[in-house]
C-alpha cells in the first residue's frame, strides 16, 4: 500500500484489488448517486471490475483516485484524486465520500491537498474539476479550493459545471 500524502486529518493512499469491498461500500450508497450518472453497484464483483479496469491503471501516470482514511481512527471515508480524462484532454480533480463523512470538511481538505500535490509534485499546468449543476455542496468545495468557473457542459449525459485552476495564479484559462 502506497501512501500518496497526508493532511492534518487524513491520509490518502493507492487502492489495491483487495479494496473491492471499500469501493463497493462507497458505490452502493444511493445517496451518493443522487448527482452521478449511472446506477449504484449491486455486488463486489462490479467494484473489483471498476478497480482493475478504471482505477488502478491511472496509477501508471502517477494519477488516480486515492482512498481517504481518517488519521484519528483509520476509517475509510471515500476517495479523492486526479484522473486523466483522455477524451477531454484534461486532468480532473474528483472526490466521493461516504455520507457519514459529509459536512465535516474532509472533501475540501482532501481536494485542497490533492490540487497542491498535482501542481507541486506532478508539475501539472492545469487541473479541472466538475460537479452536477445541482450539487451545491460539491460545487462549493471546488470554489473553496480556489477553482474558477469555466463553463457549463454535459458529460456522460450529466449536466455539470466545469471549474479549472492553473498552477500559475492569475493565468487566464480558455
Amino acid at each position: 500500500m502506497e501512501i500518496i500524502f497526508d493532511t492534518p486529518r487524513l491520509w490518502l493512499r493507492e487502492f489495491t484489488e483487495a479494496d473491492a469491498p471499500l469501493v463497493y461500500q462507497l458505490n452502493s450508497e444511493p445517496a451518493i448517486f443522487k448527482y452521478l450518472h449511472g446506477p449504484v453497484m449491486t455486488d463486489i464483483a462490479q467494484a473489483h471490475e471498476m478497480l482493475v479496469d478504471a482505477m488502478l491503471p491511472q496509477y501508471r501516470f502517477h494519477l488516480g483516485r486515492w482512498a481517504i482514511h481518517a488519521k484519528s481512527n483509520d476509517a475509510f471515508l471515500g476517495w479523492c484524486g486526479l484522473k486523466l480524462m483522455e477524451d477531454m484532454g484534461t486532468v480532473d480533480l474528483g472526490y466521493r465520500l461516504l455520507p457519514s463523512a459529509w459536512g465535516k470538511g474532509y472533501a475540501t481538505e482532501a481536494a485542497r491537498y490533492t490540487l497542491q500535490y498535482g501542481f507541486q509534485v506532478l508539475q501539472l499546468e492545469v487541473i479541472t474539476g466538475m460537479a452536477h449543476v445541482d450539487n451545491t455542496a460539491s460545487l462549493r468545495v471546488l470554489e473553496k479550493i480556489g477553482m474558477q468557473f469555466l463553463r457549463n457542459d454535459v458529460v456522460l449525459a450529466c449536466p455539470v459545471r466545469v471549474y479549472t485552476r492553473s498552477r500559475h495564479p492569475g493565468e487566464m484559462i480558455c
